[in-house]
């Protein structure tokens, strides 16, 4: 029996952005994030990575005070189960309203606990707006000015909480979980079940529906040629909605639910169709999400039956063809599916630019046509998500490989990276040690990114950077 991760609760009135926090610690989407107040009523588990350790984290409700109370005590009751097994507390403020008498009394609630917290005042969005965050210090706990939607500042978070909680080691972590977890998205009727059955079916292994983590939830268990898969949330994957419409809307929800647990994600899109606007839509959630990616074109025989018919009917309507072809039979045109292949296949990565690292498969789900090429892809995809590049390695590379003066950075300052670690895996992310505070631009960390992949290989896999200014005294690559 594993021991249990050690939790870090993040609390706070509503609104405040406990839940972009909580997405942000776990690189998911698994919150809804809007403006409203009171979206998050439940107690929502994930896991945070960061530095080599795993932690739990745990995103509670907001307090919401009545007429007559600064914190009614039911509804400060429903977060006291997860506070009362909690080694952190974060107390989430909003650095632009200040401190306000909910913030207070929460923070005195806090210390009743025994439990130690620390206060993040989000959304200082710029150096200019830290000393926004410096009145919370008169709580009297670590004040960290944090950005939860961009990300500044959470790494320094991430820093003080693992001081205080040590966690779990991240490969003891990936040693009991043996089992790459699947998650097939796309848009309705594009072949997501058909390829599920094909994955399933095809092997005399083992299948198996176990109940998932919400109650109309269903996993699909396969072993193939001694290996373990499971295919997540597949009946979301069943599902039909009564309208297009609705079916639409249901798709994009089932992705983002099946995201929250998989490893890999296979989004599935319609070969004959071709690439939709609402298959950019899934590509986009996938992307966000962290998750490694394969795009698999289904219905490939299909594809290649309707280009055959359109090269007949460009053959009918040239000019002068139709005359002298009128008393002959039409000749089939025979089509170079090689050809087809390579220019559907620049097709598909001109639309999703933003998932240039995941790789394409054409397959067709119901006759079984290349549907073997997809395990493997699958086996080499969740091994490059889980990948560690020793730091030496890393910072050998960045000195001797890498001209950073070729880097496109239309700031004045030319950027020097000092040092460079992987702070976690799944996905790989990378914590950079620069001369400068403000975000790295787009550019420089795109040159960045493929200079990396071009040395290691990080295939279906997003790579993340984090910036860091390098403080006096902190230890650069030349003390390796």
């Amino acid at each position: 029996m594993p021991e249990k991760l050690p939790s870090l609760v993040i609390v706070g009135r509503p609104n405040v952005g406990k839940s972009t926090l909580f997405n942000r610690l776990t690189g998911t989407r698994r919150v809804i994030v809007t403006d409203e107040p009171g979206i998050t009523r439940d107690r929502i588990y994930g896991k945070a990575e960061w530095q080599g350790r795993v932690l739990e984290v745990v995103d509670t409700g907001g307090i919401v005070p009545d007429d007559k109370a600064l914190i009614p005590a039911e509804i400060f009751r429903q977060a006291r189960v997860a506070i009362e097994n909690a080694a952190l507390l974060v107390l989430v403020v909003d650095s632009s309203a200040g401190l306000i008498p909910l913030d207070q009394e929460l923070a005195r609630l806090l210390r009743t606990t025994g439990r130690p917290f620390v206060v993040a005042a989000n959304k200082v969005d710029s150096p200019l707006q830290e000393t926004n965050a410096a009145t919370f210090h008169s709580l009297g706990v670590p004040v960290f000015p944090i950005a939860a939607e961009h990300g500044t500042g959470v790494d320094d978070l991430l820093d003080a909480a693992l001081e205080q909680i040590k966690g779990h080691d991240v490969e003891a972590q990936a040693e009991e979980k043996k089992v790459i977890e699947i998650a097939i998205i796309g848009r309705p009727n594009v072949g997501k079940s058909t390829l599920l059955n094909r994955m399933a079916g095809e092997e005399r292994s083992i299948v198996s529906p176990i109940p998932g983590t919400t109650m109309d939830s269903v996993d699909t268990d396969v072993v193939h040629q001694g290996r373990s898969y499971r295919f997540v949330d597949t009946a979301g994957i069943r599902r039909k909605g009564k309208t297009n419409l609705v079916a639409e809307k249901l798709s994009v929800v089932m992705a983002r639910r099946g995201l929250e647990r998989a490893d890999v994600a296979i989004l599935v899109i319609d070969g004959e169709q071709g690439v939709t606007q609402g298959d950019a839509t899934i590509a986009s959630y996938a992307e966000q999400s962290g998750r490694s990616v394969i795009i698999v074109v289904n219905k490939w025989d299909l594809a290649v039956e309707a280009a055959r018919r359109a090269a007949d009917e460009a053959a009918k309507t040239a000019k002068g063809k139709a005359k002298r072809a009128e008393n002959a039979k039409p000749a089939q045109h025979e089509i170079d599916k090689g050809q087809l292949l390579f220019e559907y296949e620049k097709m598909v990565k001109e639309k999703f630019k933003f998932l240039s690292y995941a790789p394409v498969l054409f397959l067709s789900a119901k006759t079984g046509e290349r549907a073997q090429k997809l395990y493997p892809l699958i086996d080499r995809v969740a091994a490059a998500r889980v990948r560690k590049i020793p730091t030496p390695e890393l910072n050998r590379w960045l000195k001797e490989e890498v001209d950073l003066g070729r880097a496109s950075n239309p700031k004045a300052r030319p950027v020097r990276i000092y040092y460079i670690t992987q702070a976690k895996i799944a996905p790989p992310v990378f914590l950079l040690f620069t001369n400068q505070k403000k975000p790295l631009h787009f550019g420089f960390e795109r040159f960045l990114e493929n200079q990396l992949r071009a040395k290691w290989e990080f295939p279906g896999t997003p790579v993340r950077f984090i910036q860091r200014l390098k403080k006096r005294g902190e230890k650069s690559a030349s003390s390796e």
